[in-house]
């Protein structure tokens, strides 16, 4: 076989180029799915350019999708607030399909309810505010604390953080310490960072306390934020700090996707959870898969920063926590991290009836009665520390959402329930906006078969802990 002159070789290759070019632009069969992330082929500025420009549409379209599903309205509960004093909002935020009730819906079995479509829409998965890009997106009041103490800009040039404030955490946060009670908040109302945390700390804790704390406090790289120029921050980046997202060793709704599951479409919206009595929880991680809030710790770092591609950490610049010392300070301070107060719980977890309304103390007996949480939420803390997968997709068939394919969430995570309105939105993946949501969404999927007044009396419950 006889080898083609250079100018015929030449024109091979670009024909072979072609060929394929043509392929793509004509229905070509689609690039198969890659457990890495892509390589990222075009410059900085093009990047830049591209999606800024596309920014507002990709935040109107999902804009548009929470418009569809919720009543986004700032409704606070009367009388109701936070610790530091955040209105708590009220009512059933998810709206129903056309022609049905919360009771009718209640009565149907989920194969009744799937075949007529009937699932309410914010039951559903929520996508991440631009699913097929995800990346840690933080809330506008974060970003503007941190720009002002640090000048270190959170802000991305590709979308922004998409729910409204109202439905967020207090910010900032108080915080309360295992070790010192006596003190209350030790924040004195102010968000803790590396500008502030050892005046803010210095002799309340340990050495190795405060250098946990340090720790996280300062910013490293991450997928999103990085000096390299696959990031979505307009100029290179210090990073982001744990306590970007658990604010205040709280959390301040922060979202990102998980790093543990591909394809791209199936991986869940991930809400921030809060780092309140991490010391008594024994599961960690978007899938529960660790056993230590050291494992955690150190899985965030080394994994969770970089959507769980290690390929990709080493190019942006990994941060190796060394074992001994430094994640063991970190899991340490985070182990300090107490549950507000609850003044109406006695010492097991229960409420006290001398300072209990009626409407409470129904609440309770539905919540160990007829509701059944207990069965999962178990005082004093109320979390099983298990995992219980709720089969949501006997409900629905599988669909796309702006890039998020509901299918099934699998097995998810009891959370604490000590202090559960201050951690608004809820659920793993922010889709129910508030508690009287959240008690719908369980009556449904649970069939509990509450009444109007039984499902008021567990949202008055749940506001105690």
């Amino acid at each position: 076989m006889s080898i083609p002159p250079a100018r015929n070789r030449l024109a091979l290759a670009s024909g072979l180029a072609l060929a394929v070019i043509a392929g793509a632009s004509h229905g070509a069969e689609p690039k198969k799915p890659s457990s890495y992330a892509p390589v990222i082929e075009e410059d900085f500025e093009t990047v830049f350019k591209r999606m800024s420009a596309d920014k507002p549409k990709v935040m109107q379209k999902q804009k548009a999708l929470l418009e569809e599903r919720y009543d986004l309205a700032d409704k606070p509960a009367d009388g109701v607030t936070m610790t530091r004093g955040k209105p708590v909002q009220a009512g059933i935020r998810v709206k129903l399909p056309k022609g049905t009730t919360w009771d009718e819906l209640a009565k149907m079995s989920p194969d009744q309810i799937r075949e007529k479509k009937l699932f309410p829409a914010g039951f559903l998965p929520l996508p991440h505010p631009n699913h097929a890009e995800g990346g840690m997106v933080f809330p506008h009041f974060q970003i503007d604390e941190i720009n002002k103490q640090q000048q270190r800009d959170l802000t991305r040039f590709d979308l922004d953080f998409d729910l409204p404030d109202h439905f967020l955490p207090e910010f900032p946060a108080p915080i309360f310490l295992t070790t010192r009670p006596d003190l209350g908040d030790v924040s004195q109302g102010k968000l803790v960072t590396l500008s502030n945390y050892y005046e803010l700390f210095n002799g309340i804790l340990n050495p190795k306390q405060i250098e946990g704390l340090r720790l996280l406090v300062t910013p490293f790289m991450q997928q999103q934020f990085n000096a390299t120029a696959d990031r979505r921050s307009e100029k290179p980046s210090f990073g982001v700090a744990c306590f970007d997202c658990h604010a205040n060793g709280h959390t301040n709704a922060a979202t990102h996707l998980v790093g543990d599951i591909r394809p791209q479409e199936l991986r869940h919206r991930i809400d921030t959870p809060s780092l309140r009595g991490v010391n008594i929880q024994r599961l960690f991680g978007s899938q529960r898969a660790l056993k230590t809030v050291e494992d955690f710790t150190e899985f965030e770092q080394r994994a969770a920063y970089f959507d769980g591609d290690p390929v990709i950490a080493t190019k942006k610049g990994v941060n190796i926590l060394e074992r001994g010392s430094q994640v063991h300070f970190m899991g340490e301070f985070q182990a300090l991290l107490d549950f507000p107060p609850a003044p109406k719980l006695d010492i097991e977890g229960k409420l006290d009836p001398s300072k209990a309304t009626e409407q409470e103390m129904r609440g309770q007996e539905l919540f160990f009665g007829k509701a059944a949480c207990a069965g999962c939420h178990v005082p004093p803390y109320y979390t099983d520390n298990l995992m219980h997968n709720l089969k949501t997709e006997r409900f629905f068939e599988p669909q796309t959402i702006n890039g998020r394919l509901a299918k099934a969430d699998g097995p998810i995570k009891t959370f604490p329930l000590r202090g559960i309105k201050d951690s608004p939105p809820y659920l793993h993946d922010d889709r129910l906006l508030t508690l009287d949501d959240t008690v719908e969404f369980f009556n449904l999927v649970l069939q509990r078969g509450l009444s109007e007044s039984e499902k008021a009396d567990l949202v008055a419950f749940l506001r105690t802990l």
